[in-house]
This record gives structure tokens, sequence and C-alpha cells, in this order.
């Protein structure tokens, strides 16, 4: 009876974390009279970093002496690359079709694109354009720590691979070719529809917002994730916020 008791408490358990778990997925929803949120995102005490590598195998292709990669990129007080998104949002507007398929391609040894934005879930496809072997290691940055997504060697002109993305804690991945140090990319990992890749002004926009409090953050790969405080967005209104790291 004992055995069948916990049991009974075990199975209760289990379906109480599946609830939790299923109540937490982001839900699509239309959306009537939304609202939108806009501002800038000022670099504040981040400065520009640009990190130097020697190009010391494959100069035929990768090409010779040095590659400088811009780490962080400032613009007059703006920041570059960066993401302001909405953290934890329970439902909304449905996840923009292209994010649940990209590419990230390895061409002349440099990612393109630098920043790639994909949803939570979805598939990221590498492939390898370049005569020579590359190794992909993507990880999951989690604060200052990081945990290795995929690891996959790619030693053949035209080599494809597959994985899907799934992260747990982190807003975004790394990526690194483990054959050639000066490789550098980042991806965010958007787990709501709800963000926006600033622009060149450091200008972000992010609209059909159902009416609601939120809580709102900015994403830099090599910088991290920033709370930005919460933000009101009223049916039809247009929030303003200013961001900075």
């Amino acid at each position: 009876m004992v055995k069948l008791a916990k049991g009974l408490i075990c199975a209760v358990a289990v379906l109480g974390l599946t609830g939790v778990a299923h109540a937490a997925k982001y839900k699509e929803v239309a959306v009537d009279n939304g609202g939108k949120i806009t501002g800038k995102v000022s670099a504040g005490a981040a400065k520009g970093e640009t990190k130097s590598f020697t190009i010391s195998k494959d100069p035929q292709i990768c090409g010779e002496g040095t590659r400088e990669v811009p780490l962080v990129r400032v613009n007059g007080d703006a920041i570059q690359d960066a993401v302001v998104f909405l953290h934890k949002v329970k439902e909304g507007k449905a996840m923009p079709a292209d994010l649940a398929a990209i590419e990230l391609n390895q061409e002349k040894c440099q990612y393109h694109p630098f920043l790639s934005v994909m949803s939570n879930g979805g598939k990221l496809t590498a492939k390898n354009s370049d005569h020579t072997l590359h190794n992909i290691h993507t990880y999951e940055l989690i604060g200052k720590a990081r945990r290795t997504v995929f690891n996959v060697s790619q030693p053949t002109f035209g080599d494809k691979v597959t994985k899907k993305i799934k992260l747990r804690k982190g807003a975004g991945m790394k990526v690194e070719c483990d054959a050639h140090d000066f490789m550098h990319a980042f991806v965010f990992v958007a787990k709501n529809p709800y963000f926006s890749v600033v622009n060149d002004k450091g200008e972000f926009e992010i609209t059909d917002v159902p009416p609601g409090k939120y809580e709102i953050r900015i994403w830099h790969g090599l910088l991290g994730e920033k709370k930005g405080g919460s933000v009101d967005v009223e049916a039809g209104g247009a929030a303003t916020v200013e961001l900075s790291f």
C-alpha cells in the first residue's frame, strides 16, 4: 500500500510538472488593436572592441596576415548587433515562419551572417563553402558561462549539417570554428516573436504587442543580456523606451 501511495504521488507530481511546462509554452493568438514599443539602445559604458587574429592556416582560402573581428560595434552613441526583446511573454502574434529554419554559411573562413536570428526549437543549417575543413562549434550563452549545443566537423566543400536548436536558459549562442580561431558569429534564439534587431542608429521597434505590462531586455553576443525594466503597453498605443549598456 505504501509503494502504491508513493507511485500515485510521483505520478501526480509528474503530471503537475507537465502542466506547468505546458502552461509556460508560448501561445499564438490573434492580436487585435495591439500596441508597439519603440526606442533606442545606447552604448552607455560599453566601448567598441575589435580583436585581431593571426591567420595561421589556409591563407589561400582565408587570406593572409591578420583578421580584425569587430566583436562590439558602436556607431556614435548607438550600439550595433543588439537585440531588444520582451521576456516571458505568454501569448501573442505568430512567430515569423522564416525563423524556423536558417542557414549559416562558412565562406572564405568567415561566417555569414555575423548575427543571425532564429526561433527556439527551429533548425540551423551550417554550410561549408570552402575547400578546407571547418568545425562548427556552437555554445549557449548563459551569463558568463557557456554550454556546447553542437560540435560538428565539416571536412568537405559543400558539406551541410542541420541541427534543431532548443536553448534552455540562454537567449542566444556564440558560434566558433575549432579549426580557425578567427571565425566568430552570434545567433539570437527567440522564444517569442516580440523582439527587434537594432538598426545602425541603435533604434528598434516591436509591434502588435497585446496590451499589458512587460519586462524588456537587451541581448548582445559579447556584452551579454541586460534587463531594461518594465514597459506598459496600451491597446493601440505606443510606448517609448530608452535603453543602454
